[in-house]
């Protein structure tokens, strides 16, 4: 009889972990994580884009270009796109971050509670950023 190979305990296949249904909850925590480091990866372009807004005129004309004209090489609807991933990750996290703090405060750590506030975290950031999606692309 051929021998079945036995997984070791603790470990999981790629296959297991693409079929496994995180809840909402789990995907908001981990939506957090990545807003915080798509935020600490642009960092940089976001000091370049205050430092051009706040300098003078004419670097607040070189900023306002950049979503009209583009930005080295790169074309302006692409870095309107960048600004708008930036203002979700910030609303993103800045909500999910609340979130953590009421539920730290209030002791509201049931699975219930922790489903309504995952939807809530993930509703408003979502509305938020197409509101000022809209506000970006169209204005």
């Amino acid at each position: 009889m051929p021998e079945i190979a036995k997984q070791r305990p603790g470990t999981m296949r790629l296959v297991d972990a693409l079929q496994y249904r995180l809840p909402l909850a789990g995907v908001v925590s981990i939506l957090h994580r990545a807003s915080g480091l798509l935020m600490f990866v642009l960092l940089p372009f976001i000091i370049w884009l205050f430092d051009k807004s706040l300098t003078s005129e004419i670097s607040y004309g070189e900023f306002t270009s950049a979503f009209t004209a583009g930005l080295l090489g790169l074309p302006g609807w692409f870095i309107k796109l960048v600004v708008l991933a930036l203002i979700w990750a910030y609303l993103h996290h800045f909500i999910a971050g609340l979130r953590h703090i009421w539920m730290d405060m209030f002791h509201a750590v049931s699975k219930e509670q922790g489903k309504n506030s995952a939807v809530f975290t993930l509703a408003a950031s979502v509305l938020l950023t197409v509101a000022l999606g809209v506000k970006l692309f169209w204005s």
